[in-house]
């Protein structure tokens, strides 16, 4: 049977500038994953779940995530909404910076209805993707609504704590938001980065955590190479050859990890898998590269 993953939260408009030209596309971290899933395992049925609005900047989002082999029938339109906006640039080395408007985009209003939250888009899959941003970008009583849901659900769930600062009310709210999911995930795909500066914590504090969660994943560590969770696994990872951009590491990691773990794959070999995905990615400019 084939599995079906949802990878649920906001697909944006990207301006990667270059110079001072900037080149239109489309990107959003759970779409960045998504995409990179199902090129890396295209047996897998991978949705995207997201709200978009009935603008032309909405359209070209949905064509572009039709065009990747990504299924759309749960994205849901709101009239009179438009997506949300960002800007990237970046720097001689390849370290990237974001500038965002996204205050008003349709993804905010994702599982609210007139008269409460609705999960039932959810519902079929055998697999869930969230990350921080996704949840971040939702009010707090839909975010407590969508774990409360998650904790009877029967889907296998994936989180990458993905922290952005700006996103969450304050970062008491983000860590205690991020611990129930984490503490309900299945798969767990932090980032070494994000996770110091969301607790506050040293590289070695991160690393005890984290690995004391259930389930498997990957703690993300960029150049060095994950550090598996779950199953201990010792292997070399190579670093990229050259970096140009950084955008989407973490995103294409967890496209080449979950593709190879979800078809089957060892722990190590989608560990390498994940690696490899992102040691390419940065070698190009922007969150997508060609196929």
């Amino acid at each position: 049977m084939t599995l079906r993953v949802a990878c649920i939260g906001e697909a944006m408009i990207e301006l990667s500038m270059q110079g001072e030209m900037a080149k239109v596309g489309v990107a959003g971290d759970t779409l960045n994953t998504a995409i990179y899933l199902n090129r890396c395992a295209p047996s897998l049925t991978v949705d995207y779940v997201t709200c978009l609005g009935d603008d032309p900047f909405s359209a070209q989002i949905r064509d572009f995530i039709a065009a990747q082999r990504i299924g759309t029938d749960a994205i849901r339109t709101i009239p009179g909404k438009s997506p949300g906006l960002y800007a990237i640039t970046t720097t001689e080395d390849g370290e990237r910076s974001f500038t965002y408007w996204r205050s008003a985009a349709a993804a905010r209003d994702l599982f609210q209805t007139g008269d409460g939250y609705n999960f039932s888009a959810l519902e079929g899959y055998d697999v869930l993707y969230l990350s921080g941003i996704s949840l971040a970008i939702l009010p707090q009583p839909v975010r407590l609504a969508l774990i409360d849901w998650l904790k009877d659900a029967p889907q296998k769930l994936v989180y990458d704590s993905n922290y952005r600062p700006r996103l969450w009310e304050d970062q008491t709210t983000a860590q205690e938001i991020t611990r129930a999911i984490w503490a309900r995930a299945d798969i767990a795909l932090p980032s070494i980065d994000d996770e110091m500066a969301l607790f506050s914590e040293t590289e070695a504090q991160v690393t005890a955590r984290v690995q004391s969660y259930p389930g498997t994943g990957a703690l993300k560590r960029g150049a060095t190479g994950p550090l598996s969770l779950g199953d201990p696994v010792t292997q070399t990872y190579l670093p990229a050859e050259t970096v140009i951009d950084t955008t989407a590491a973490g995103d294409s990691f967890n496209g080449g990890y979950l593709a190879a773990l979800l078809t089957g794959q060892s722990q190590a070999e989608a560990l390498m898998a994940g690696h490899a995905c992102a040691a390419r990615v940065v070698q190009h400019r922007g969150a997508i590269i060609p196929e």
